[in-house]
């Protein structure tokens, strides 16, 4: 289908819109589908990923499948050539994003709250988040940490 669309400069030019393709899901997919409605133990996005292949296989154009699940149409055409593409499983899954790995390990910060647990160094009554820093650098538990980063590692472990 053709459309014809103006642009900043009021100039017309012609584009082709976009066609819906129907997927069509298999009575397997439909029953896990299914299963993850009713469950209720995934992730919201898992749970919006389900909702567009759902409403893709009953027809649904994919502007009015936004509108309803409160995503853009960009999202839609997304899951849908992924489910194209790759299958319904890895349609629904999230691939592993890029990013910096955590600098401080979970043995790390098992040394530190095993630390914080033990018994105050001589002349303090309790340990302090700065105690905690200088003795964890002085152990060689870590090279270097900011008594920030020992609350939050305290307060998530608690």
């Amino acid at each position: 289908m053709l459309v014809f669309e103006i642009c900043c400069c009021h100039c017309y030019y012609l584009t082709m819109a976009r066609q819906t393709e129907l997927i069509r899901l298999s009575g397997e997919e439909r029953r896990s589908l299914k299963t993850l409605f009713s469950g209720g133990n995934d992730s919201n996005r898992k749970q919006t990923r389900a909702r567009i292949l759902d409403l893709l296989a009953r027809n649904t154009p994919a502007t009015e499948i936004a509108s309803l699940l409160g995503c853009s149409p960009t999202t839609v055409y997304n899951v849908k050539h992924r489910y194209q593409a790759e299958g319904l499983k890895s349609a629904l899954t999230e691939k592993p994003r890029s990013g910096k790995p955590p600098r401080i390990t979970g043995e790390e910060k098992a040394r530190i709250t095993a630390l914080a647990c033990s018994d105050a160094p001589e002349g303090h009554a309790r340990w302090t988040l700065r105690l905690l820093a200088d003795k964890s650098v002085e152990l060689g538990f870590i090279d270097s940490i900011s008594h920030n980063q020992v609350g939050e590692i305290l307060k998530k472990t608690s």
